[in-house]
C-alpha cells in the first residue's frame, strides 16, 4: 500500500515534464489523479506547449503505474473551465485531498523583440504562472475544506521566486516576478488554512531536464544572460535536474510524513539558492 492510498490529487501543466513525473509517482503511491493542461500554444511563449496526445500518454502512464487519472483539457487562465474541471473530478473520485499548481511557462525570445512583444510575454507569464496558480487554489480550496479531512497544496515557484535573475526582457521579468508572486500567495494561504490542517508549500526547483528549460529560445537566453557562466551554474555537480528529482520532493510534501509541515518554501536545487 503506498503513502497516498485512496487519496486523489488535482495536478495542473500534467501533460508533460514535471506535471506528468508529478501524476505518475504520486498515482504509485496510490492516489487519483485529476489532471489538466491546456494542450496548445501559447504564441508570446517561445517554445511548443504539450498536445492532447501528449495528455492521453499521461493519462495511459499513470494507469500503468497502478492508478486512475481524470484528465481533460483546461486552461489556467480560465478560472471556469479549471473549476469544472476540478468540480468534475472530486465527482468521479469522491474527494479531493492533494493539489499540485505545477502549470508554468517561461516565455524567452531569440532576438530583440518589439515593445508589443514585450508586454505580451510580460503578461502571458504572469497569467500562466501566477494568476493561474490563484485560480488552482481558488478552485480547489472549497473541495479540500468540504472533506474535512485535511490536506496539502503544493505551488511549483522556481529558483527564480527566491533570488533575483530574468534580465530586464518582459519574459524574464514576468517569470521572477510571477514566481515570486507565488510564494506570497503560499505564505498568506498556509496561515489562512492551518486551522483546517491544509498545508501549504511551494518547490523551488532548479533547471530540470524538460522542454521548458531546453529548447533554443531558452538557450540563446542564457547565452545571451548578462550575468552568465558560473552565475547560473549549481554548486553540485549536475547541469539539469529529472523531473522525477522534484517529484519525490513532491511525494514527501503531501504525505503524512510531512503532516506539520506548511509555509515553506522548499527549494530542490543542487545547493543553487545558497550559492546566491
Amino acid at each position: 500500500m503506498g503513502s497516498l492510498e485512496g487519496r486523489v490529487a488535482f495536478i495542473t501543466g500534467v501533460a508533460r515534464g514535471q506535471g506528468r513525473s508529478h501524476a505518475v509517482r504520486l498515482a504509485a503511491e496510490g492516489a487519483h489523479v485529476i489532471g489538466v493542461d491546456i494542450c496548445a500554444d501559447i504564441p508570446a511563449n517561445g517554445y511548443p506547449m504539450a498536445t492532447e496526445a501528449d495528455l492521453d500518454e499521461t493519462v495511459a502512464l499513470v494507469e500503468a503505474a497502478g492508478g486512475t487519472m481524470a484528465g481533460s483539457v483546461a486552461d489556467v487562465r480560465d478560472f471556469g473551465a479549471v473549476k469544472s474541471a476540478v468540480d468534475a473530478g472530486v465527482e468521479t473520485f469522491g474527494r479531493l485531498d492533494i493539489v499540485c499548481a505545477n502549470a508554468g511557462i517561461a516565455p524567452t525570445a531569440f532576438c530583440e523583440v518589439s515593445l508589443e512583444e514585450d508586454l505580451a510575454m510580460w503578461t502571458a507569464a504572469i497569467d500562466v504562472n501566477l494568476v493561474g496558480s490563484f485560480h488552482t487554489a481558488k478552485a480547489a480550496i472549497p473541495h479540500l475544506i468540504a472533506g474535512g479531512r485535511g490536506g496539502a497544496m503544493v505551488f511549483t515557484s522556481s529558483t527564480a521566486g527566491l533570488r533575483g535573475f530574468g534580465g530586464m526582457r518582459g519574459g524574464g521579468l514576468g517569470y521572477a516576478a510571477s514566481k515570486h508572486g507565488i510564494v506570497g500567495l503560499m505564505r498568506t494561504l498556509s496561515n489562512a488554512l492551518a486551522p483546517y490542517s491544509i498545508r501549504v508549500n511551494t518547490v523551488h526547483p532548479t533547471a530540470v531536464n524538460t522542454t521548458m528549460a531546453v529548447n533554443p529560445a531558452m538557450t540563446a537566453f542564457l547565452e545571451q544572460y548578462p550575468e552568465g557562466g558560473p552565475h547560473l551554474q549549481n554548486p553540485m555537480p549536475v547541469e539539469l535536474l529529472e523531473p522525477g528529482d522534484i517529484s519525490a520532493a513532491i511525494a514527501y510534501l503531501v504525505s503524512d510524513a510531512a503532516r506539520f509541515v506548511t509555509g515553506v518554501a522548499f527549494p530542490v536545487d543542487a545547493g543553487f539558492c545558497n550559492k546566491l
